[in-house]
């Protein structure tokens, strides 16, 4: 095993919000391959960032193991980017935890080679596949569509995850994603929400995006999944 790992940072508190159900310790990649101007960990869309060895990793997961924490959130940045991403899932898996990947769907397999390996996966569902390209910088729409038929029919558990943004995600917008999605266990909508340091000047001044849009949403996905959960 390498020394260093492709994690470059972790949450010091455990999370009770990012995977349904447990109490979880959330470990950060860096490097993103889409560049979604409303990103909210806009730290981590550059290059790799200097990774922690996995020695302070095994320290950290005794820690969280003393504090209740029993599941493991991979995230970043994009984790599938990383090539140790097996490694850190059987590491995380070796202290006992169950562990979910969060993942953008632009490396379907990357994602094949783990599907099994892992408990939960949360996809994010930026827009209707043919928007890739505006936004989120991303030119393989295709790759998406594998992504999700992928984690729709070989994952454990799972989720599709959007957030409303209430400029892009019209009525016609959602039902598209409904139909990229279509047969999905589950569907996830939340709210945008404006921050100083996102990425596009212009989502910096959006308003946050009605609890109303957000529902209205979730009604629209209901008609192509078996599950619609609002978020906050």
């Amino acid at each position: 095993m390498a020394a260093i790992s492709s994690v470059c940072a972790f949450q010091k508190n455990p999370s009770m919000l990012d995977y349904p159900g447990c109490m979880s310790a959330l470990f950060f990649t860096s490097g993103c391959n889409f560049r979604c101007g409303y990103c909210h960990n806009a730290a981590l869309l550059a290059g790799a960032k200097g990774g922690l060895p996995y020695e302070r990793l095994e320290r950290a997961c005794e820690k969280f193991r003393e504090d209740w924490v029993d599941a493991a959130v991979i995230t970043g940045g994009e984790p599938t980017l990383s090539p140790d991403l097996p490694i850190l899932i059987g590491l995380f898996r070796s202290a006992g935890f169950r562990v979910k990947l969060d993942t953008n769907g632009s490396k379907p397999d990357a994602i094949a080679r783990v599907l099994h390996d892992v408990d939960y996966v949360a996809m994010d569902v930026k827009c209707r596949l043919e928007n890739y390209p505006r936004v989120a910088g991303f030119n393989d729409p295709d790759a998406i569509r594998r992504s999700i038929a992928l984690v729709r029919d070989g994952a454990r558990d799972y989720e599709f995850r959007t957030t409303i943004v209430e400029s892009l995600h019209t009525d016609e917008e959602v039902h598209a994603i409904g139909e990229a999605v279509r047969g999905a266990r589950r569907c996830v909508v939340q709210p945008f929400v404006p921050r100083d340091d996102l990425p596009d000047e212009t989502y910096r001044r959006m308003p946050r995006a009605r609890d109303e849009r957000v529902r209205e949403a979730a009604a629209i996905l209901r008609g192509y999944a078996d599950e619609v959960v609002c978020r906050a």
